[in-house]
């Protein structure tokens, strides 16, 4: 029997038909997409809302809060309009906190944000000149499905780090929760979990959406009655999750009061980061350049992977469209005084609802621009409610292994060390760097370099750079 032909423009512009999607498949995961990613409305204004500049100026929670949705919303539907693929994104985890910790200390807020603009129209460049598709093209097919399953393993980690299940150690790096597991919030997180495996397995549809909502609301009948509070012991790790008691808690108006800070800095800017030292400032761009251009080649190809969208080499179509939304959204990401933006390994979790089109991350974005108005509503679903999906998610992804040949010194060593880096280093981009450094290494050993791609031993050295920057950074400064 023919495929069914495209029937409508959606149909034809998103190609649901084309990849065994459809409308209300690609609704579901947009929803499943966003209640993974909802938590960066609450955790980046944390973050970013409560660090103090050189001035000692702090931007405001609230503040903070409202035009990360915002930039988030618009973000994904230049995402799923531009590239066509499930995608979203929004401000970057880690990326928030080099800005936190890293720049706001030696500069104004305002001159921070214009360093991330500078940052975003850089990547805007080395896409339209092709160099940033270029370099994606240039990695081996195995090192790209080690990327995959190292997204994989990472989303895992940071499931159970956020609900407890893991924690840092006395004595050793990390452990069982606080020794054992104890404490309503970690029954929610299993109960969650279990649910969602189940529903995953009986092949439910909308089992992880489900699988968050149940847990959701088990999580609020817990509170309600034996009132755990906040993480101070055996409470939750984040948000509280309560019963609204009026209009105000389901719905405010945004204060969108940060967008444009950048031009707000006032006098000689030149002059601010010359007495900061240029090397300085230089290195904490080169720094958040790199961190976001391979975060997003890292978990665009493990979630492409895992959504079947890529071709027997690793490739997909219309790379460019994604890394141009990409960069546009880190330049929105400082116009709007958010973060850096790039695309989230949560959106893994739209992907297995079945989600395989631009139209997940336009429900996402959506969804997120609701968020803007109804932040207390979006604050609802705690850490250990979502983070089954992606612990279920990271294995969905580390099945993928069983594509790379490790029988191949050169792409096992590699993979191996991409695998194990994420989630070990906690950083998706560190991953790629070993990864590709092992891969150049062995074959170079072999006696193969000519099959290292030109690009990869650039990229190599790039990596040793930032890799050895602290010293670096002490010659020349």
């Amino acid at each position: 029997m023919p495929p069914r032909a495209p029937s409508g423009f959606l149909d034809r512009f998103f190609h649901l038909t084309e990849r065994g999607s459809n409308l209300s498949t690609e609704i579901r995961g947009g929803l499943a997409t966003f209640f993974a990613m909802a938590y960066i409305v609450v955790l980046n204004p944390l973050i970013i809302g409560t660090a103090e500049d050189v001035d000692g100026q702090t931007l405001g929670i609230p503040q903070v809060a409202a035009v990360t949705a915002l930039v988030a919303a618009i973000s994904c539907l230049l995402m799923g309009i531009v590239s066509r693929y499930p995608f979203a994104i929004a401000a970057g985890m880690g990326l928030n906190a080099v800005i936190a910790y890293g720049l706001a200390p030696l500069m104004p807020w305002a001159d921070v944000f214009l360093l991330v603009i500078i940052e975003g129209v850089l990547l805007l460049v080395l896409v339209v000149t092709g160099f940033r598709t270029a370099v994606f093209a240039a990695i081996p097919p195995g090192i790209k499905t080690a990327i995959a399953v190292g997204v994989g393993l990472f989303l895992a980690l940071i499931g159970l780090v956020n609900a407890g299940f893991v924690q840092a150690g006395e004595g050793t790096p990390v452990q069982l929760g606080d020794g054992g597991l104890n404490g309503w919030p970690i029954v929610v997180f299993v109960l969650g979990l279990l649910v969602s495996v189940a529903l995953y397995v009986r092949k439910v549809r909308g089992a992880l959406l489900i699988g968050i909502v149940l847990a959701t609301v088990v999580a609020i009948l817990v509170e309600t009655v034996l009132g755990n509070g906040e993480a101070d012991g055996l409470g939750w790790s984040l948000t509280v999750p309560s019963l609204p008691t009026g209009v105000g808690d389901l719905v405010a108006l945004p204060d969108l009061s940060l967008i444009g800070l950048f031009t707000e800095g006032g006098g000689d800017v030149l002059a601010r980061w010359k007495e900061i030292g240029f090397a300085t400032v230089l290195m904490l761009v080169f720094t958040l350049l790199l961190a976001d251009f391979f975060d997003t080649m890292g978990t665009m190809v493990g979630v492409a992977y895992e959504a079947g969208l890529v071709d027997d080499d690793g490739n997909m179509e219309n790379t460019r469209g994604v890394l141009v939304a990409d960069a546009l959204g880190t330049v929105l990401g400082g116009v709007g005084s958010a973060s850096v933006s790039t695309v989230y390994a949560e959106s893994a979790a739209g992907v297995g609802e079945g989600a395989r089109t631009g139209v997940a991350p336009i429900v996402t974005g959506g969804l997120m621009l609701l968020a803007t108005f109804f932040t207390p509503l979006v604050s609802l679903v705690p850490f250990e409610a979502a983070t089954p999906v992606l612990v279920l998610v990271g294995f969905m992804m580390m099945t993928q292994v069983v594509n790379i040949d490790f029988r191949d010194p050169a792409l096992g060593i590699g993979a191996f060390l991409a695998i194990i880096m994420m989630p070990f280093t906690y950083s998706i981009a560190n991953g790629i760097g070993f990864g590709l450094l092992g891969y150049a290494f062995v074959r170079l050993v072999q006696g193969k370099a000519n099959q290292v791609h030109p690009l990869l031993w650039v990229i190599s050295v790039v990596f040793l750079i930032h890799f050895a920057e602290v010293p670096i950074y002490a010659l020349i400064r």
